[in-house]
């Protein structure tokens, strides 16, 4: 069986995201792809972890947030402290997202009051 193993575009083509993106995400060492030569090869690990900063990255968390959550598993690789940490930031970034959420609510139904005076004053 032989393990996965993307090159560059295939990589960017893979999760939808330009070069720049995939460069940017090497440079802040969220990624370490192999190298050969100038080619740049990603396995099983940097698919996973490219997966993980995307849906990251979805609900909202910082590409420095992620970058201290993915060096956790480095240095516990059971994985007990990174799901700790893991938690406290799900429940942190849902309650800021809860927050969010009221505060469009908010703004929805001001915008929805005013559109709806407005049409009735052309009446």
């Amino acid at each position: 069986m032989s393990e996965e193993r993307l090159d560059f575009k295939a990589m960017c083509a893979r999760f939808d995201v330009t070069p720049r993106t995939l460069r940017h995400y090497e440079y802040i060492e969220l990624l370490a792809p192999e190298r050969e030569g100038r080619a740049r090869y990603y396995g099983a690990r940097e698919i996973a972890r490219m997966t993980l900063i995307l849906r990251g990255r979805r609900f909202g968390f910082s590409l420095e947030e992620i970058r201290q959550w993915l060096e956790l598993y480095d240095r516990d690789p059971e994985g007990s402290i990174q799901r700790e940490v893991w938690l406290k930031m799900a429940d942190r970034q849902l309650e800021e997202l809860r927050d969010r959420r009221r505060e469009l609510d908010e703004i929805i139904s001001e915008l929805e009051a005013l559109r709806t005076a407005t049409a009735d004053s052309r009446a």
